[in-house]
């Protein structure tokens, strides 16, 4: 059938199971939003406030979901308003796939009006770039985008098209999208090595990242623990493909991870790398990592394999293939002794925080229960984000999103939105600091608009909480810019943008805000007021080894001594 580029973008969305896409027009694009009008009852379009907005969107819808996520942006600030979110789904290995419009063909490289070689700026964030100047290949490279995104180890994909290309008119044959198969790079004699270091080990230790979430390979991971009986830790993007309530589970390794985690990384004789990449905040300083141990490294890709640190037995492949495959030939094992020394840990170093004022902890604890443990958690990036992740137990994997790797403010709205437009039937509630809160509030517009029943809460402080936790501890209590004492108003921005909002000042009101705002059915915003200095323990020191970590009853100790 003869269709325009407009209508090949959007048949390409149909056949690749797309049912919504984030974006906000302009002129370039004019003609794929006019096809996308005529399409409205088969694919859903979520006008944004700001195409960043939408970008974190897309990243939420993908990471709630395992799909691709799809944002849409025109030319010039269009399409650069997209970098950050495309750079936060690079950093997190998110499947996105980015379109943008550009100007015509004639007017490329002429410094036309709201021209910007978006495939050049998007070069190093993106797993690949396409710029599509004929018709005739518009519906391939669509394919391709999506088929790149989700092969291997997921990550963004942009496709700029020229308004001419859209306007253009050629033949289309639809087809059915390709099955993404795992790709995997490892031998049996591989899978025989990791086998046998596993077998002499007595101190084993699991370390989950990411590509736990990503594979889906959580029942095979248990199993796995369960079979080298092992404990086990993660990071922040593992949160959730390991049950927190499970005995072996011993909470976040790294810079605020707990003594347990890294204690026993520390003292482990083997230690095995499951999806994750060894990031400096989980590694701190890579000469004192893990010194007691071989390290067994797993993960779908081979440019990780050895870059910060060093392995003894590696595995290249798809994380679920891999354990299936090592759980068949695996024989039980017995490590009573080396478990019971981490459940020592465990009950000698528990997380804890004030209990005679309102923090951050309690009202994580207190989201946990009244949501019994089954929201869908976004957040912000900053002390509010690691006290998400250190106090509310994750049971299920895609429950806990959040930007890991680019550490972006301003991430979490967006990325609730989207998380809530792909699983309506789940609550989905946004932890943000107010630092950060501020930087994409207007979002809440676009929750208004839409009647997106999300819960943004504001961890409200009024400073810069995790750059001032490091002024107190380590710049002398100057306070260089990180004092948010302004009159800004966040109950009358949420009401002013559409949204239902509730102050919480006390431990006693923080319950009933909460299940308030889930019987509303409608966008709600809960500002809750909080002490200025509060801190998140345990702490590492940056470039310190990991199990130099120390909390407030480490510093209580040291200054009385």
């Amino acid at each position: 059938m003869l269709l325009t580029g407009a209508e090949i973008v959007v048949e390409v969305l149909k056949e690749q199971g797309v049912d919504t896409v984030f974006g906000y027009p302009g002129g370039t694009i004019l003609n794929v939003y006019d096809a996308l009008y005529k399409h409205q009852g088969e694919i859903r379009h979520i006008l944004t406030s700001h195409e960043q907005g939408a970008s974190h969107a897309a990243d939420g819808y993908a990471r709630a979901t395992g799909k691709v996520g799809v944002c849409l942006a025109t030319s010039g600030p269009g399409a650069t308003n997209l970098v950050t979110g495309i750079a936060t789904a690079a950093m997190d290995s998110v499947p996105m796939v980015a379109i943008t419009a550009n100007v015509t063909l004639p007017s490329l490289g002429k410094d036309s009006f709201q021209e910007v070689d978006i495939t050049g700026v998007t070069m190093p964030i993106t797993k690949h770039g396409f710029i599509v100047k004929d018709i005739n290949i518009l519906a391939d490279t669509l394919r391709k985008a999506f088929r790149i995104a989700q092969t291997g180890r997921p990550g963004p994909v942009l496709v700029d098209i020229t308004k001419d290309v859209t306007a253009n008119q050629c033949e289309f044959e639809p087809r059915v999208p390709e099955k993404i198969e795992p790709v995997n790079q490892y031998t049996e004699e591989d899978i025989r090595r990791v086998a046998e270091l596993i077998q002499q080990s007595e101190k084993p230790y699991i370390y989950l990242g990411g590509g736990s979430v990503i594979s889906g390979a959580s029942a095979q991971v248990k199993e796995f623990a369960d079979l080298i009986d092992a404990p086990v830790c993660d990071t922040l993007m593992a949160k959730g493909a390991f049950n927190a309530y499970d005995p072996r589970y011993t909470g976040m390794i790294g810079m605020h991870g707990t003594k347990t985690s890294n204690y026993g990384v520390s003292q482990c004789d083997l230690l095995i790398a499951l999806g994750a990449r060894f990031s400096d905040r989980v590694v701190s300083n890579a000469k004192k990592f893990a010194t007691h141990a071989k390290v067994i490294h797993i993960d779908i890709d081979n440019a990780e394999i050895n870059k910060n640190i060093r392995t003894t037995a590696s595995v290249v492949g798809d994380l679920k293939c891999v354990l299936k495959d090592l759980n068949a030939i695996l024989t039980k094992q017995n490590h009573a002794e080396w478990m019971a020394s981490i459940q020592q840990y465990k009950e000698q170093y528990p997380l804890k925080y004030p209990q005679d004022k309102l923090t951050c902890p309690y009202i994580i604890e207190e989201i946990d229960r009244v949501t019994k443990g089954q929201a869908i958690i976004t957040t912000d990036v900053g002390q509010h984000q690691m006290w998400a992740s250190q106090f509310y137990h994750y049971t299920e994997p895609r429950t806990f999103l959040s930007s890991g790797g680019l550490g972006t403010m301003g991430y979490g709205l967006g990325a609730c939105i989207g998380a809530k437009c792909a699983r309506p039937e789940k609550t989905v509630i946004n932890i943000a600091g107010d630092g950060c809160f501020r930087m994409n509030m207007n979002e809440l517009a676009t929750a208004s608009r839409y009647n997106i029943p999300i819960i943004q809460v504001i961890i409200n402080n009024h400073v810069l909480g995790m750059v001032r936790q490091w002024q107190t501890l380590f710049y002398d209590k100057r306070y260089s810019q990180t004092v948010l004492d302004d009159k800004v108003d966040f109950v009358k921005v949420a009401e002013g943008l559409g949204c239902e909002a509730i102050r919480v000042t006390t431990r006693e009101e923080v319950g009933p805000a909460i299940e308030k705002a889930m019987t509303l059915n409608r966008p709600v915003v809960l500002d809750c007021i909080i002490e200025e200095d509060d801190k998140v323990f345990p702490m590492v020191p940056g470039g310190a080894a990991i199990d130099e970590v120390f909390d407030a009853d480490d510093l209580a100790a040291k200054k009385n001594k």
